[in-house]
């Protein structure tokens, strides 16, 4: 079984993106955009202005979103995780219908992930979730990349990946939705510390242990919260967080990076450049200390985006800490 038609909400730079790879994978895909007048750019450009430059393949139709029933054998959500609730608030699906987040993060307050989410807000939905390296014009363009897809049922999980998957775009399908979601929510904040690194010019080395101490972390939470280790040292684990915390493509690491200039978080904010880790930071904190785990890059990064803690005396506290067997 295969998912013929499918639409993705919200027609940012990823939401452009996977149209274009549904487009290619030979699906009908609509690409529902939020903003009316978002739409209408794309229409008329061909091209979303999120993702200037990267022509919308012409089998893709563009449309506003309208509150109600929305038509299609499998939904992408493809929207910021703290507007996730809002964007799906007045929808209504089929019942069975798959309904894939394609947002890395936790609710601020709630503490709920994104499939936790569509299950509170469409419950006749199939909740899923899809994560992996990957950087929106990359995938546009047509360039290799391989994510995971997860569902709580694995011929779910297998149709979904089978339905989006073509040459250069390769979904390996999982059960393990927590584990993905674990993943895309921690190695967001731990790439807004990988920007740091790069922003005060701590060099390689530095920028290594911080990877490399960043993904421990991540496996001491993804165990906490049920995570299987075979996701977390996968596509949604590790490689995302390699991903993130190597290139400036990222915004949770260009964020960082303008940290680790001087710039400060409320001059970043008004250009309109926060990104997810920033609002994940504090919750995944919160969280990791409910169930005694130890995540100090998390807290120092969430320290210092809160204003408790100057960048330096963030570095300083992580590099004082007492020695310790490695693990």
């Amino acid at each position: 079984m295969i998912a013929e038609r499918i639409a993705v909400i919200g027609a940012g730079a990823w939401g452009t993106a996977l149209a274009n790879v549904i487009a290619r994978a030979g699906r009908a895909v609509t690409l529902l955009a939020r903003d009316p007048a978002v739409a209408a750019a794309i229409i008329a450009r061909g091209e979303s202005p999120r993702l200037p430059g990267v022509k919308l393949d012409e089998r893709v139709a563009v449309a506003a979103l309208a509150a109600g029933k929305i038509e299609g054998d499998a939904i992408l959500l493809v929207v910021p995780a703290q507007t996730l609730r809002a964007a799906v608030g007045e929808l209504v699906v089929a019942p069975r219908t798959p309904v894939v987040a394609c947002a890395k993060g936790i609710e601020r307050g709630t503490r709920r992930f994104m499939t936790e989410i569509i299950a509170e807000c469409l419950p006749a939905a199939v909740p899923a979730i899809l994560s992996g390296p990957s950087f929106a014009s990359d995938v546009a363009r047509g360039l290799p990349t391989a994510v995971t897809l997860a569902a709580p049922d694995e011929a779910t999980a297998k149709m979904l990946a089978h339905s989006l998957g073509s040459a250069a775009f390769r979904p390996y399908h999982s059960t393990d939705v927590r584990g993905v979601e674990i993943g895309g929510a921690a190695k967001n904040v731990l790439a807004i510390a990988a920007g740091i690194v790069a922003g005060r010019k701590l060099g390689a080395s530095a920028a290594a242990a911080l990877t490399t101490r960043g993904f421990a972390e991540l496996v001491r939470f993804g165990r906490a919260w049920g995570a299987r280790p075979e996701t977390l040292t996968g596509l949604s684990g590790l490689g995302d967080l390699i991903l993130t915390c190597s290139s400036a493509q990222s915004r949770n690491f260009q964020l960082g990076h303008k940290l680790g200039e001087g710039m400060s978080l409320a001059e970043i904010g008004r250009a309109g450049e926060l990104a997810e880790g920033v609002y994940t930071a504090g919750v995944l904190v919160e969280m990791a200390q409910e169930r005694a785990v130890e995540t100090p890059i998390s807290a120092a990064v969430t320290a210092v985006l809160d204003g408790a803690l100057a960048i330096d005396e963030a570095i300083e506290a992580l590099m004082t800490r007492p020695f310790r067997a490695e693990g």
